[in-house]
C-alpha cells in the first residue's frame, strides 16, 4: 500500500536516501537525493548543480581532510539517457549503462557489478543506486555486506505510476549503534506535491527532528523531469548549513 511523505518522517536516521517518481499528471519523472548525517564529517557538506549533474560539495575543507574525500564527495545525481543517482563514487558507473539497454534492472545490476560496500568499517555502509528512463521504467539497488564480508547486491525494478514514488536508504531509519542497512523492498510513497520546490521542502520538512532531537539533515535534491534532461527539468536544492536554496528551470 502506497503511503505519503510520513513515512519518511517516522525515519530518525535514514543515513542517505533516493526516491524515485512520477507526478501526479503522469507527465514528469522524479528523482528526489537526500542526505542526513550524525558526524562533523557526514555534516560537512552541500548538494551543488554543477553542469550535467549534482555534486556534494564540502562545506569545511578542514573536518574533510580527516575524512575519506571519495566517500564524501561524489556526483549524487547525473543527467544522460535517463537519469542516474547514487549515494557514491558509482554513479558514473549507472550513467555509463544508460542507453546500452533499455532494463533499467540490467542496467543497475551491470552498473554496481563491481562495487562493495563502502570501505568505512565499523558500519560498512551500504551503497544505493538508482535509474530513472524516459518510458518510466526504473531501478534502485542495493549492496550490503554480508555476515561473511561478502558484498550482497539487489536490484528491484519496477514501472512508476502517475503519484507514484519508491524509496531506497543506507539505513533502516533507526538512530542506533551499529547502524542497521535498509533491508526491505523499496518502500512506496504517494507524491503529490506538483513542483520540485514543492517537493523538496515537503521531504525536508518531514526529516526534522522529533521532541527536541539533533536535526541530522544534510541536504535535499529534487529533480522534476519531462525528458530526463537537466535542460527541461525543474530542480531545486535545500542546504541545511546556510538553508540556501537553488531552483533552475519551470516544473508543473
Amino acid at each position: 500500500m502506497s503511503r505519503d511523505l510520513s513515512l519518511l518522517s517516522t525515519m530518525v536516521y535514514p543515513g542517505r536516501f533516493i526516491i524515485l517518481g512520477r507526478d501526479e499528471t503522469g507527465e514528469q519523472g522524479i528523482v528526489v537525493y537526500g542526505i542526513t548525517g550524525r558526524s562533523p564529517l557526514s555534516q560537512a557538506r552541500k548538494l551543488e548543480l554543477i553542469g550535467d549533474r549534482i555534486m556534494t560539495k564540502p562545506t569545511d575543507q578542514d573536518v574533510l581532510k580527516k575524512g575519506n574525500p571519495e566517500l564524501l564527495i561524489y556526483p549524487a545525481i547525473i543527467f544522460s539517457r535517463g537519469i542516474a543517482v547514487s549515494n557514491g563514487s558509482q554513479t558514473p558507473s549507472i550513467d555509463e549503462q544508460l542507453g546500452k539497454t533499455a532494463e533499467p534492472k540490467r542496467i543497475l545490476s551491470r552498473a554496481l557489478r563491481n562495487w562493495d560496500y563502502e570501505p568505512d568499517p565499523p558500519i560498512f555502509t551500504p551503497r544505493i543506486g538508482g535509474c530513472l528512463l524516459s518510458s518510466f521504467e526504473a531501478a534502485l539497488g542495493i549492496v550490503r555486506r554480508g555476515e561473511d564480508g561478502s558484498s550482497q547486491k539487489t536490484v528491484f525494478d519496477f514501472v512508476l505510476s502517475p503519484g507514484q514514488g519508491k524509496m531506497i536508504s543506507t539505513y533502516s531509519g533507526k538512530n542506533e549503534d551499529p547502524l542497521r542497512p535498509f533491508s526491505s523492498r523499496p518502500l512506496e510513497l504517494t507524491v503529490v506535491q506538483g513542483t520540485a520546490k514543492d517537493l523538496a521542502e515537503a521531504v525536508y520538512k518531514a526529516l526534522e527532528p522529533k521532541n527536541g532531537g539533533q536535526d541530522l539533515r544534510v541536504a535535499v535534491a529534487c529533480v522534476f523531469s519531462r525528458s530526463l534532461r537537466k535542460e527541461a527539468s525543474g530542480i531545486f536544492i535545500i542546504n541545511r548549513v546556510s538553508r540556501m536554496t537553488k531552483s533552475h528551470g519551470q516544473s508543473g
